[in-house]
C-alpha cells in the first residue's frame, strides 16, 4: 500500500453501517450489524486459532503478539478483519466515521487500522480488559489507502458476553472511548456525543409516534436505538417459539437480524451529495451467550451459522476459510465448510 498521512484527508469510501446490541432473558446477549458499502468488497469468514504471531503491520515501530483467543471474522477486501467474535464472546465491530482523525503517533508504536480489532479479538475477553489497556494507548492507529481508491476512516465498536460495551474514536487526533452498557447503537456520523444528542429528541417524540426514515445515520440510530428495545427480551407468547421444544435463542437471533434488516439500505440505493451512504452488502449477528455467529448476505436468500463450538481453536490448528465471495450460498451450520487455507495478509501501513 502507498504511504500516506495518518490524520483524515478528506477521501470517504462509500459506506455506512449500523450496530446495536440486544439484552434478552437468562443473560442472552446478542449484537447484530449492517455492512453498507458501495462496492463488493470480497468478503470472506476465516476461524483463527489461538497462538498467531502477528505484528501490527506498520513499520519498525509496530506491536507484536501472540493471539490468547481463537476467533471467527468478516474480511474486508482480504486486507483486515472488519468485524467478528472470539471464542469468549467478544465481539468487534469496525464502521465507517468521517469525522476520525488519527493525528500523528507522537512516537508510541503504530497499528495498521485493519487490524485494530483483530488486535482486540486476540487479546482479551471482556470490554472491560480491553478498555483498561487501550484507554493506555499502547499504540496510536494508522490508515491507509483502500484498493477502492479512498482512505478508511473508521470507529470500533466492542461488546461482551455481559453486556458491557464501548465505542474507540480518533476525534482530532485524540482517543475517544464512550464505555457502558447503555452503549448499545452505533452508526456513522457525526461523532458518538453527538449521536446521543440526537437520539435524546426522538426519544421524547416516542418511537410509537414517529421515527426518521431516511438512510441517513442519524435517522438509523433513532431506529435502532427504538426497535432493539422494542423487540421481545424473552419468548414471543403465541408464537412457535412458545412451543416446548423450539428454541428462544433462535428467536432472540431472527429478531436481532430483524432489526438490523430494517436499518439496512437496500441495493443500488445511492444518495446524491452523500457518498458515505451506501447500499447494505452484508449483515451479521453475534450470539454472545451461546457463541454463534450468524452471517446474512444482501445478495442470497439464505443466512447462515457458525457455531464457535464447532470449530477447533487450539494452537497449531490451521487457520481456515469459509468462502464466501462471488456469490456463494450455503443454508444452517456450516462450520464444516471452513477449509484450511493460507491466511490473509493484513494491510501495511508505510509509517514514516
Amino acid at each position: 500500500m502507498c504511504a500516506v498521512g495518518l490524520g483524515a484527508i478528506g477521501l470517504s469510501p462509500a459506506a455506512a453501517c449500523t450496530r446495536a446490541v440486544y439484552f434478552g432473558i437468562d443473560d442472552t446477549v446478542i449484537t447484530g450489524r449492517s455492512m453498507d458499502w458501495a462496492e463488493d468488497m470480497h468478503t470472506n469468514l476465516w476461524a483463527f486459532p489461538r497462538g498467531i504471531s502477528r505484528t501490527g503491520q506498520a513499520g519498525a515501530n509496530t506491536p507484536k503478539w501472540t493471539s490468547k483467543y481463537g476467533s471467527v471474522v468478516a474480511s474486508g477486501y482480504e486486507l483486515g478483519s472488519a468485524d467478528g467474535m472470539n471464542e469468549k464472546g467478544l465481539v468487534a465491530n469496525m464502521l465507517f466515521l468521517a469525522e476520525s482523525d488519527y493525528g500523528t503517533t507522537g512516537g508510541k508504536p503504530a497499528l495498521s487500522m485493519a487490524l485494530w480489532a483483530q488486535y482486540v479479538l486476540d487479546n482479551f475477553a471482556t470490554v472491560s480488559e480491553a478498555v483498561a489497556v487501550l484507554e493506555t494507548e499502547p499504540f496510536r492507529v494508522v490508515t491507509d489507502v483502500l484498493p477502492n481508491g479512498k482512505t478508511a476512516q473508521l470507529h470500533l465498536a466492542i461488546s461482551d458476553s455481559s453486556g458491557d460495551s464501548a465505542i474507540f474514536e480518533y476525534i482530532g487526533g485524540k482517543l475517544v472511548i464512550h464505555h457502558g452498557k447503555q452503549y448499545r447503537v452505533l452508526t456513522n456520523s457525526p461523532t458518538y456525543d453527538q449521536q446521543l444528542a440526537l437520539n435524546t429528541y426522538w426519544q421524547e417524540i416516542g418511537g410509537l409516534t414517529f421515527l426518521p426514515g431516511t438512510n441517513r445515520a442519524a435517522d438509523r440510530f433513532a431506529r435502532a436505538s427504538f426497535l432493539i428495545e422494542a423487540i421481545p427480551t424473552g419468548v414471543a407468547p403465541g408464537y412457535i417459539n412458545a412451543v416446548p421444544g423450539h428454541s428462544y435463542q433462535n428467536q432472540a437471533a431472527a429478531s436481532v437480524l430483524s432489526v438490523i434488516r430494517s436499518v439496512s439500505v437496500p441495493l443500488g440505493i445511492t444518495t446524491p451529495g452523500s457518498p458515505n451512504i451506501a447500499s447494505t452488502i452484508w449483515r451479521t449477528v453475534a450470539d454472545q451467550k451461546n457463541k454463534v455467529y450468524f452471517f446474512d448476505s444482501a445478495t442470497s436468500p439464505n443466512s447462515f451459522w457458525v457455531p464457535l463450538a464447532d470449530l477447533d481453536f487450539a494452537k497449531g490448528r490451521p487457520v481456515k476459510k469459509l468462502t464466501v465471495a462471488g456469490g456463494k450460498v450455503y443454508v444452517g451450520n456450516v462450520a464444516k465448510e471452513f477449509v484450511p487455507a493460507e491466511p490473509f495478509k493484513f494491510m501495511t501501513v508505510d509509517v514514516k
